[in-house]
């Protein structure tokens, strides 16, 4: 435990897939001598990508907590994946950091992965440094691509330092030797301050003091954001981008103080102080085959001992634990206290989740929960055999504990299991982790709509249910006008019965009569709703009438009154709210057209477009992979219900004709 907080750093790296996200990771280790090789992805031999399948795949897929001292610093910091899929990981580490090394790939430039993190970045104020990686690529130009980020991200990218060929000729020990360079630099962080402007304007330069101090501000400020270049792999500008943090980006003691709320809503402010109350927040669960549930949380303020306690906010309740964990990778490397800055682990906790606010004592006060993206892509699940049926519940309720992205329900109308998440490389990988881990092997599949029927226009139906079969027969006679109800109205039941036609006891068992028949539709087997019954006539036996007769009876008319009326088969219809870049408005507003959606409106959100439309369930089960192919990844979207509508003539057949070879084939 570091108790110098200005000696402290906590940030994370983040950028697109591939981008060298984790080689710089493993420089860093290399360069501060936490390691004493050099790890490599391409021979899974990184800390940080641990996990089998991460090694399969070449690239990371979990966030990684790593450390490392160097000159009297310490740093923990956090490697994150660069697929889309795995944003949310990307989310919780910002929450656990003061700064970040936004990785940019000087082949490809600025992408999607970067333009999510930096999204990410303004949204949780946190400062940011570039590390333009790969320049000895082909084709590559630190200037080319530090222009990229002035245009896709932030003007106010600062150059640091320039890579040509393989040689670092500026550094921030000699930045004035680059004239150009060094009145770049103090114009920018001049223009942060008026003071600093006015007399930088008045002698035409400022001093090494002063500009180190202003920048160091206009950085914790987001005023300024550094841009340095190298090959990670190499290990070239790792060096440059260590000394960058230490003297220049924020220290635990000097970053932006943290934010709560009592109970009364009151804002309390988090000091980044060993001798404050203890104040933490859970960013990450992960499950440890050996220890279990992993609780992964980032210290705010205070010391916590381990073998003690600490009151989750959150939830209200006190949490015992003993060990206190720092993770290095996979490695768990027990401690006796962490305090402001760490980034700790504790294991086998009953109530803590993912966002909970922790701290000592009873208080009451809450961080801002974590803001993940609403799942997007979704798959129906089902065992392969009747042991994998036993292993499903478990191994699906320990993956989605770990990534708060990945939702599973069942669906109460199709009983389907299906599970949600931010795409589908996401979801294979849920799967695959099943299989590898808990040996449950699943099926996927496209999930049912869950599709309804209705009337078409009102019928008036008598029927009479009358049986015989020696002893005590059977007598149901019911006379029902069943009528549409305008869309999620559902059901209504009127009795109109006088002088006694019907007694008053079989009343209920019509009703129930009904509503049994409700289950399971006339045309294609699908529940029946938005339908007003009205019982106004029948008849009755003293002997052979009985709650079975009438309710047989009413089953029957209803089914006559569906022949009779005619049945519209009614689809889920979804609000989808679609952000874009305005160069795909077109391709985006087409798709939705051919997909039977209606656009609603479109408005301006920052750089990009937002499109509200109505659309067909069934047309959105693989819109995940269709806005991210015809968009690049840059598009992304929210769903949810809005209402049932009729099904077109010309799709009902097809939709029930398919239904009746499922059912044949399950019966």
């Amino acid at each position: 435990m570091n108790s110098d907080l200005t000696k402290k750093r906590t940030f994370f790296i983040c950028g697109n897939a591939q981008s060298g996200k984790t080689s710089l990771a493993e420089s860093i280790l290399f360069k501060c001598g936490a390691t004493n090789r050099l790890g490599s992805v391409n021979d899974n031999t990184s800390v940080s990508d641990y996990e089998d399948d991460e090694k399969e795949r070449k690239s990371s897929i979990n966030l990684s907590v790593l450390g490392a001292e160097h000159k009297k610093h310490s740093f923990q910091f956090i490697d994150t994946p660069g697929y889309l899929d795995f944003i949310g990981e990307v989310v919780s580490a910002a929450r656990a950091a003061d700064f970040a090394v936004l990785v940019i790939d000087a082949l490809e430039g600025v992408g999607v992965g970067a333009e999510k993190a930096w999204s990410i970045l303004r949204k949780e104020n946190i400062p940011c440094v570039f590390f333009i990686n790969k320049l000895d690529k082909e084709n590559t130009d630190y200037k080319k691509t530090l222009e990229d980020i002035r245009q896709s991200l932030t003007k106010k990218a600062v150059s640091m330092a320039i890579i040509e060929g393989r040689d670092v000729f500026n550094s921030l020990q000699n930045k004035d030797k680059d004239p150009s360079f060094y009145n770049e630099i103090s114009e920018t962080v001049a223009e942060s301050d008026d003071a600093l402007l006015e007399k930088y304007l008045e002698e035409g330069s400022l001093s090494e003091e002063d500009l180190k101090k202003a920048f160091k501000k206009a950085i914790i400020n987001s005023q300024i954001f550094p841009v340095v270049g190298g090959i990670a792999s190499e290990e070239i500008g790792t060096e440059l981008l260590i000394d960058l943090i230490e003297e220049l980006m924020p220290s635990v003691a000097g970053a932006l103080p943290r934010k709560a709320k009592d109970k009364e809503g009151k804002e309390i402010i988090i000091e980044p102080k060993v001798d404050s109350p203890f104040r933490a927040q859970v960013f990450k669960n992960m499950i440890d085959p050996f220890v279990g549930q992993l609780t992964i949380f980032r210290v705010f303020s205070g010391t916590l001992n381990a073998n003690s306690t600490f009151f989750n906010c959150s939830k209200e309740t006190k949490e015992k634990f003993g060990h206190l964990y720092m993770l290095q990778g996979k490695q768990e490397i027990n401690c006796e206290a962490v305090c402001a800055g760490d980034i700790a682990a504790v294991a086998k906790l009953k109530d803590t989740r993912t966002g909970d606010t922790l701290s000592e004592g009873s208080e009451n006060l809450e961080m801002e929960p974590l803001s993940f993206p609403t799942p997007a892509y979704s798959a129906s699940v089902k065992p392969k055999t009747r042991q994998d049926e036993d292993k499903i519940s478990s191994a699906l309720s320990r993956l989605t504990s770990e990534d708060p992205t990945c939702n599973v329900s069942r669906d109460a109308q199709t009983k389907e299991l299906i599970i949600s998440g931010m795409g589908e490389l996401h979801i294979n990988v849920i799967i695959e982790r099943m299989k590898r881990k808990y040996q449950a092997n699943v099926e996927l599949g496209t999930p049912k709509v869950p599709y309804l029927e209705t009337l078409a226009k009102t019928v008036k139906i008598s029927h009479k249910y009358k049986k015989q079969t020696g002893g005590r027969g059977q007598y149901g006679d019911v006379s029902i006008e069943i009528e549409p109800l305008e869309r999620g109205k559902e059901f209504e039941f009127v009795n109109k019965i006088v002088g006694g036609a019907i007694p008053r006891n079989f009343i209920p068992s019509v009703e129930k009569g009904i509503k049994n028949s409700m289950k399971e539709g006339f045309l294609a087997g699908f529940p029946i709703t938005d339908i007003r019954v009205v019982l106004f006539d029948g008849s009755y036996h003293p002997v052979d009438s009985s709650d079975m007769a009438f309710q047989i009876a009413a089953s029957m008319a209803l089914k006559k009154g569906f022949e009779q009326g005619g049945t519209l088969l009614l689809e889920p219809i979804m609000n989808v709210e679609i952000v874009v870049p305005e160069d795909f408005m077109g391709q985006i507003t087409g798709d939705i057209n051919s997909k039977r959606g209606k656009v609603l409106g479109m408005e301006a959100r920052g750089k990009n477009e937002v499109v509200k439309a109505k659309v067909p369930l069934s047309e959105m089960f693989k819109y995940a992979s269709d806005l991210r192919s015809v968009t690049g990844g840059r598009g992304t979207y929210t769903m949810s219900f809005s209402h049932y509508d009729v099904v077109p003539s010309r799709i009902t057949q097809g939709i029930v004709e398919q239904n009746k070879k499922a059912r044949e084939a399950h019966t």
